[in-house]
Order: C-alpha cells, then sequence, then structure tokens
C-alpha cells in the first residue's frame, strides 16, 4: 500500500492533483481545502496517503498533514460514510473544528456540511464523540501573511464569496483565494472587480 508520496506538483484541479514521482504521475484525491493550501505547480509536497482498494479502483487519497489523514480513517469507521464523504468533510471544516463540532455534539454545524444530514451528523457525534479529541486543536499551518476578507453585505465581494462557497468550496478556502486576489491585483483595482471577475479568478487562485 502507498502510504507517502513525495513528489513535484505536476497539476492542479478541484479535488484532485497529479504527483510526479521519478516520472510517474499519480492521481490523488484531496479536499478542497488541501488543494488551497498546497503549493504551486512545479513545487515539491510530500502527502500523506490513503491507499483505497476495491475490486472496480485503485485510488489515493491525500493529506498535508498526518492528523488529516488520521481523521479522515476515523470518520471512514461510521457507517455510511465513505471515503469520498469523509473527504468532503474535510473540505467543509479544518481538523480541530470538526473535531471541535464532533465533541461537542454540534449537529447544526455538521449538517452544514456537503451530504451530511441530521442522522448522519448524530451517529458521527456519538460513535466519534471519544475518539478526536486529541485532534481537537489547529495543526494547519499559517498559510502566509495574508489578511482575511471581510465583505461588506451586498457588495461584490460577499456575492464572490457566497457563490464560491456554494460550489462547495469552505468559507475559510473561499476567503483566502479572495485574499490572494486581493494581495495580486492590489487594494483599489480590487475594489472595482466584477463579481464574475472576482470568482474567475479566486478559482484561477485555487488552481
Amino acid at each position: 500500500m502507498i502510504a507517502i508520496l513525495t513528489g513535484k506538483i505536476f497539476s492542479k484541479n478541484v479535488d484532485r492533483a497529479v504527483i510526479d514521482v521519478s516520472g510517474v504521475g499519480y492521481e490523488v484525491f484531496l479536499s478542497t481545502d488541501t488543494v488551497a493550501r498546497m503549493a504551486d505547480k512545479g513545487e515539491d509536497i510530500l502527502l500523506y496517503i490513503h491507499t483505497n482498494v476495491r475490486e472496480d479502483a485503485f485510488t489515493l487519497f491525500g493529506f498535508l498533514q498526518e492528523e488529516e489523514k488520521e481523521l479522515f480513517l476515523i470518520l471512514k469507521t461510521v457507517s455510511g460514510i465513505g471515503p469520498k464523504l469523509a473527504l468532503s468533510m474535510l473540505s467543509g471544516l479544518r481538523v480541530a473544528d470538526l473535531c471541535q463540532a464532533i465533541t461537542h455534539g454540534d449537529i447544526k454545524t455538521l449538517t452544514t456540511l456537503q451530504g451530511v444530514g441530521k442522522k448522519t451528523a448524530e451517529r458521527v457525534c456519538v460513535d466519534l464523540k471519544e475518539k478526536v479529541g486529541h485532534l481537537s486543536f489547529d495543526s494547519s499551518p499559517v498559510s502566509g501573511t495574508l489578511m482575511p476578507v471581510v465583505p461588506v453585505t451586498g457588495s461584490n465581494v460577499a456575492d464572490a464569496l457566497s457563490a464560491l462557497t456554494n460550489l462547495g468550496y469552505s468559507d475559510p478556502v473561499a476567503r483566502e483565494s479572495l485574499a490572494s486576489v486581493k494581495k495580486h491585483v492590489g487594494q483599489e483595482l480590487f475594489n472595482t472587480l466584477s463579481v464574475e471577475d472576482l470568482i474567475r479568478e479566486s478559482l484561477r487562485a485555487l488552481v
């Protein structure tokens, strides 16, 4: 089984990346949060890997931190949660926030995650409440010196943020992508961009 991949980023997409390891490209499925925090194409990377083997598929799931992989494996132990749903849950909340929601029985927060209904959220809390406490701290690396974007209600930035979250990106990831655009184009030009331009440039920053 593949447990770790070390190589160069050959390409990135919304939910996956291809990692070049000595001339062999490995397709790895990732959370949208992981994709947003990855380095740029051509940069070196180390991913912790879970190898999922079925009769009809051999799939790799990747994580930047061991804690993310550990939580992914813990989530998969819950009845009704497969690897894709577990990865989707990690796309919606960072490890510390997801663990805190589970340990506190925060059904409302858990049901905001794509694919998670009330019954699934309740099952997760019951089954995992005593199993994720050691992960309830933020081990994610600081993404940089970007100042968070706090949009004014009704502004183009607020509409763009809403559109990005509707596309499946978590709120922190969407804000970080907008912050990247702001840093790239400058405050003055950023304030004049249309909703469509903001979305397009934000998606470009995520790839």
